[in-house]
């Protein structure tokens, strides 16, 4: 199978739509030298000021930087403010013929103040907004509706970013979807906060934030599996192909179109500033949408972008050598901790397709593990030596039971998936319970699948799959004689006189030997 990394700058340039509400940000840095004798509040002494592009003009200047072509969709006021986003938006080198004037609204406007002190680094300490809610005219409506509709012809994605200023009304919202069916095109959706979801009916993905999917999914989210919860209901409840949820400093979960909702974690990093880690997501998923990008292999991209852009004040451009920069970091899934490499059936195939986007090869190892031996080891050994990242899924305790038989497993799944993450040449360790490992196959999608207890490639259970998908089954590092049934029935009868011996066959030589000529 190949490797699939996304050198997605290298990419022919896809043309993205981008509809939603166009802010302004200001930035005023200052000193915070003293409190102020008229009330108790900090004085800041203003040291600089920056515009920068907010809202889904922000999304598109982060597409612009990725090499997309965009096309930007929106609503200015008439006024001094319209003037600073229109020469922001001709620097960016994007085509802005689609945003419309309203001379009864003003230009939105978020301005945050940074105030500094000695030896400290600037932190935002407070935000004035300075904008109009209040919906569309219907002529801009159905303005803004031709322009979607014509300019759906003409690129691979549409992106809504709603941030609840009143440009998505649900006609906006409607066209932008019956304009994507109609050009079988993807839309992905920002949702604004608070709105009801089901307007957003018929989109093939929504990305609400865990503020955002806690209010419209009327549950709490604390913990992975609340989100993945609420992943599921509200894509089910918006009647949407897929849900994206992004949680900070959790990751993100996704309740995709088929299968079940699945956690993607991130690195731990030093966070500047949240402001833009929505945007990044949504911009990545626009781009990896229009280039067809396979889903999980979209969000390990968005999930490193938006890493990075939480490290650095306000909204920033992210560059595609920064991003796979990040993924190829080892930090976050070479992890030296054991209890860092136990996961669950639910996140491998995210973690998997990460180390795919990275360039990295992957070897998945199956079994029950009862009993660690030296047969176990030679045998994970040799599967790492074929890749980059060694995967091992251990069938459950009531896997085992239906496998071996009511006495087995003598170490509890527990147990047993410890003393693999102890190993230094596995990577990744979770339980599984199903008798075969096709349906892990589908999701995991390895380079290799390794066996150490298969006398023949041939036998290998799951080998026509991995075939299909362009991988290799192998069998490697087996160690004839040495197995958890054989060392129980040694257990049960007498001690045999004379020392014990065991020995690897020539044939078992051969196959290790043709490993390392695959590896090679």
């Amino acid at each position: 199978m190949p490797t699939d990394n996304i050198e997605m700058q290298r990419c022919g340039a896809q043309r993205v739509l981008v509809v939603g509400d166009i802010l302004l940000d200001r930035y005023t840095w200052g000193r915070a030298e003293r409190i102020s004798p008229e009330a108790p509040v900090v004085v800041l002494r203003r040291t600089k000021s920056e515009h920068r592009l907010g809202g889904a003009a922000s999304v598109a200047q982060l597409l612009s930087g990725l090499d997309a072509e965009v096309m930007l969709a929106g609503v200015l006021g008439n006024d001094s403010r319209a003037a600073t986003v229109r020469r922001l938006l001709d620097q960016s080198n994007m085509q802005s013929s689609l945003v419309l004037r309203d001379a009864e609204r003003p230009t939105s406007l978020k301005e945050r103040f940074l105030g500094q002190s000695d030896r400290q680094d600037a932190q935002q300490i407070l935000r004035v907004d300075d904008e109009q809610r209040t919906p569309l005219s219907p002529k801009l409506e159905t303005a803004i509706g031709q322009s979607i509709r014509a300019a759906s012809q003409e690129c691979q994605a549409i992106l809504i970013s709603d941030y609840g200023k009143g440009v998505c009304t649900p006609a906006v919202i409607q066209a932008g979807i019956a304009a994507a069916k109609e050009n079988k095109l993807p839309l992905i959706v920002d949702p604004a906060r608070g709105v009801d979801l089901h307007q957003y009916h018929g989109a093939d993905m929504l990305t609400p934030n865990r503020t955002e999917a806690s209010l419209a999914s009327g549950r709490a989210i604390n913990t992975i599996d609340d989100a993945l919860s609420a992943a599921v209901a509200l894509r089910d409840q918006a009647g949407v192909r897929s849900v994206l949820i992004t949680l900070d400093r959790d990751g993100m979960v996704c309740a995709p179109p088929e299968g079940s909702a699945f956690h993607l974690p991130t690195k731990k990093r030093e966070i500047c500033d949240v402001t833009g880690a929505g945007d990044t997501v949504l911009a990545l998923l626009g781009i990896g949408h229009a280039r067809k990008v396979s889903l999980r292999q979209m969000l390990a991209l968005a999930n490193a972008a938006a890493g990075i852009q939480v490290e650095r004040l306000g909204v920033a451009a992210v560059s595609w050598p920064e991003i796979h920069a990040d993924l190829h970091s080892n930090s976050l899934q070479t992890p030296s901790a054991a209890s860092d490499k136990l996961t669950t059936e639910n996140e491998i195939a995210a973690l998997a397709a990460e180390h795919r986007a990275a360039g990295r090869r992957v070897v998945l190892a199956n079994g029950c593990f009862d009993l660690l031996h030296v047969g176990h080891v030679s045998h994970l050994q040799a599967a790492k030596s074929l890749g980059d990242v060694l995967i091992v899924a251990i069938n459950s305790d009531a896997g085992v039971r239906r496998l071996k038989g009511p006495t087995r497993p003598i170490i509890s799944q527990e147990h047993r998936a410890a003393m693999l993450c102890a190993l230094a040449c596995v990577d990744h360790v979770f339980t599984f319970d199903a008798d075969t490992p096709h349906e892990l196959l589908e999701r995991i999608q390895p380079d290799i699948l390794a066996k150490g207890n298969a006398n023949f490639p041939e036998t290998i259970i799951g080998r026509e799959i991995i075939e299909t998908n362009g991988g290799q089954a192998l069998a490697v590092g087996c160690v004839e004689g040495v197995s958890t049934t054989e060392i129980l029935a040694h257990l049960s009868r007498p001690k045999p006189k004379g020392p014990a011996t065991t020995c690897c066959t020539e044939s078992c030589q051969s196959k290790t030997q043709g490993a390392d000529k695959v590896r090679r």
